[in-house]
Formats: C-alpha cells, structure tokens, sequence
C-alpha cells in the first residue's frame, strides 16, 4: 500500500495556531526527523529518503533557496513558507538557514551491506570506525570526510557514541544521505565479522611506533577512529592488525578525532590512487 503523504499545508498559511499543532503532531505522532541547513536539506531531497515537508523562511528567495524549492515542486514534496521565528523555534542546530525538512527516520545498514557496496562498485572494502565519538560535530565531519574519501561505510556503537541527529546532518552537509552507515551493538563483534571477510583493521593511536604513511593502505581496511579525548578502547586496541601514528610536533600533543581522522582516510586515498 502507497504511503499517504502529508496535505499541503495550503490552508493553514494565515493560521499559525494549526501550523504549530501539525508540526507538534508529525514531530509526536509519526516517525520522521529534522534536516536542517541548506546542503543538507539539498542532499536528501536527491535522496530517496520519504520527506514529509519542508519549511522555508518567508522571504527568502535568494540562492540555494530557489533550488531547494525546484526540488521539491520536481518531486512533489510539500514546501510551506513560514516565519524565521517559527524555525528558530523549532531548530536544533540553530543554523537552519531559513529551510527545515521533515523527512522518515535514517536507515541505518547492516555490516553486511557496507560490504556488498564495495562488492557491487568492484572494490576493496574501505571502512571507517567510530569508536565512541561522542561529539555530534565530529561525527558529522567523519561522515562528511567518509563520503567525500570514497568509502564504503562508516560503523559506529550504540552506546556511548553520538547517533545520527539533525545536528550531524548538517555537519555532514548531508553527506548522511549517501554513505552507508551501520550502527552496531558491539564495535568488536563488528571488527570479528570484518576480519572474517578479510577486512584488515587499522587503529589511530599516538602510542603506536608505525606513522600512517608508513604503512600499505590499499587493501580491505577499516580505519578505528577513536574517541575524543581518550583515544580507542583498549580491547578495541587488542583488536587491531596494526597501529598507526600521526607525527606530533608542536606542544599540543593531540588532534581533534575528525582532523586525525581526516589524515589518515586521505592517506589511504592517495595510496588507493596511485595504486
């Protein structure tokens, strides 16, 4: 049976009262989440992710604004002008930009699914792991680095670690609706279930003696990303084939989780190429 999809909201353009009990009633009453920011907004209507609706800042016509409204008349999907005031109430990250979308929940992915992604595109797996990353920021600048790198996949644990939030959307700049991303019970079950399909694993870690560019990358990998401040988790450690450092020469001896993350999943790209 088709999805009914949401009235147009036509009727309610000089009747903020309804508008507010609708938003409250599609935010409490039905499963959707909010995508917030321009890009982001852009990405998933390319996706094929269900959108609800989008609110759009009244007035504002200029740049990407026309393109996300392009898109949406293209799809058929419900666009409604309302007051700025109305999405600054409504906002989680506070940057919306003048655009909020109302969208079903993200799919998270199987294991499995990150490896027939590599299998379909004739490719060594190439995967990165979040190992309680913890600030939304910093996911969504992996997930952004992730997609942008070409990977396959990104894992990430259900407990103690940021999920996929508006917040990480638009960090990601909606690079949450391209890249696989699986978010499993137990990161080292899911290290067990690579290994088993001859996925090399390779930690971060500043104790570690080899520096990342010392070593092949051009295989199967997965690259663990560990968490701010107290780096990977030490079975998780235990688990890795190698560990791998980045060269520190200022008095600051660490780097944020994105930016060390950043390095590495680049290094292996430049390899990959010149391969």
């Amino acid at each position: 049976m088709a999805k009914k999809r949401i009235d147009t909201y036509s009727h309610y353009n000089k009747d903020d009262k309804k508008l507010d009990r609708r938003i409250k009633e599609v935010k409490d009453g039905e499963a959707t989440s909010k995508v917030e920011g321009r890009n982001a907004v852009i990405e998933l209507l390319k996706s094929d992710r269900e959108v609800n609706k989008v609110l759009i800042a009244k007035g504002d016509r200029q740049g990407s604004i026309n393109d996300i409204i392009k898109l949406c008349k293209e799809k058929g999907i419900v666009f409604q002008e309302v007051e700025k005031a109305k999405l600054d109430e409504i906002t989680e990250t506070n940057h919306h930009q003048g655009v909020i979308a109302y969208a079903s929940p993200i799919e998270y992915k199987e294991i499995s699914d990150i490896l027939n992604i590599a299998k379909e595109r004739n490719e060594d797996p190439f995967i990165v792991i979040c190992d309680e990353i913890e600030d939304p920021h910093n996911l969504g600048a992996l997930i952004r680095t992730a997609e942008i790198a070409g990977c396959h996949g990104l894992i990430i644990p259900k407990r103690r670690s940021a999920s996929v939030t508006e917040v990480v959307a638009k960090v990601s700049c909606g690079a949450t609706e391209h890249l696989a991303i699986a978010r499993v019970g137990n990161i080292n079950d899911a290290i067990d279930e690579l290994k088993e399909n001859g996925v090399w694993i390779y930690g971060t870690d500043g104790s570690a003696e080899k520096l990342y560019f010392e070593e092949n990358l051009t295989g199967p990998i997965a690259i663990i990303i560990g968490s701010e401040g107290r780096g990977m988790n030490k079975l998780t450690m235990k688990k890795c084939d190698v560990l791998l450092k980045i060269p520190m020469k200022g008095h600051i001896t660490s780097l944020n989780a994105s930016v060390s993350g950043g390095i590495v999943i680049f290094e292996a790209v430049k390899q990959r190429m010149d391969k």
